[in-house]
């Protein structure tokens, strides 16, 4: 699983997947004379039996000798995407609990099986290379706030049914959501249709190592990119100077890449722009410019004023939007 300096926390839920991965950190932490994991579990109040199965989570860490944290999702939830909605209380609650207990790594049990239910779910919704390549064992935060933590995924070249072949031989039992089996969640419509996939050759492995060259394709590029961004970006004050013309003769997938960057983070945000904004605006700006300026993803991009100090050729200057018109992701003349 990699050495990891400093105390760790894993994320479990009580499916066969965390709860696996928190037995195999246990034995990991022992043999290598480590301190144990933090269990983390959250109480997300989506269903009557939320509090009982985070307090049942609890029991079964403290029986494995372990200390667990319950953190709960309160307030007013959202019928309207609701998975979306949950992911990001947990990560926010989980984040938070780790910034304030100086813990830098979660652990999470993502599997092989997730990984190609996240490819299939990626590519019926359109998603480009950076959405098709495969998860890391490693990756930023997935919530903003939190630039110094990270999420480490050990169990990627697992499935699902290995994990609780494990489980079965330590006599553990674990939840299964009732959500799991939900056909009104796109995750589990895709999991019903794994049989069928796997029986036309599309198994989970098959569809996790295409994701795997996806992402060495995209590694391929963000080392172009990066390449570009030296060239084109010069830092001015919270935001940055552009240089349109570098942007423009770079291969166009490159020069999106790299303003997609730019955005993120003068923005400060997590995710890339929408694909269909951000092709309107670097169109703007590789071609007849984006006169008076225009606004995207957190950011307002204009020209260069003749009162500002002139560092031609990076004529566009990109800044955080005011906060009073943030909301919007189309570009527009402001």
């Amino acid at each position: 699983m990699g050495a990891h300096a400093g105390p760790i926390a894993v994320a479990v839920s009580g499916g066969g997947d965390s709860l696996a991965l928190m037995y195999l950190l246990r034995a990991f932490a022992k043999a290598r004379k480590q301190k144990p994991p933090v269990v983390l579990t959250v109480d997300h109040g989506l269903r009557k039996s939320s509090a009982k199965d985070a307090k049942q989570v609890a029991a079964w860490a403290k029986q494995a000798g372990l200390k667990a944290h319950v953190l709960v999702w309160r307030g007013a939830k959202s019928n309207s995407g609701i998975e979306a909605a949950a992911r990001a209380a947990r990560y926010r609650l989980m984040g938070a609990w780790l910034s304030k207990h100086k813990i830098a790594t979660l652990f999470v049990g993502h599997t092989q099986d997730d990984q190609a239910e996240t490819f299939l779910l990626r590519l019926a919704r359109g998603s480009g290379l950076d959405g098709l390549a495969a998860m890391g064992a490693a990756a930023p935060w997935p919530a903003p706030g939190f630039p110094g933590l990270t999420v480490a995924r050990p169990l990627l070249g697992f499935g699902r049914d290995a994990l609780r072949v494990h489980l079965k031989a330590l006599g553990q039992v674990w939840l299964d959501d009732p959500m799991n089996d939900d056909a009104a969640f796109d995750r589990v419509k895709i999991r019903k249709a794994a049989k069928a996939l796997a029986e036309a050759g599309l198994s989970p492995a098959r569809i996790a190592a295409a994701a795997a060259h996806l992402r060495r394709a995209r590694e391929s590029l963000e080392i172009v990119t990066a390449a570009v961004l030296a060239r084109a970006v010069r830092p001015a004050g919270k935001g940055a100077r552009l240089d349109p013309t570098v942007l423009a003769a770079a291969p166009r997938e490159v020069g999106l890449r790299a303003l997609a960057s730019v955005l993120v983070a003068v923005g400060g945000q997590v995710y890339r722009p929408r694909f269909d904004a951000l092709e309107r605006l670097f169109d703007r700006i590789a071609g007849a410019g984006i006169g008076a300026g225009a606004t995207l993803h957190g950011c307002h991009i204009r020209p260069v004023r003749k009162e500002e100090k002139d560092s031609a050729p990076f004529c566009l200057l990109v800044l955080p939007e005011n906060p009073r018109k943030t909301g919007g992701s189309a570009t527009g003349a402001t």
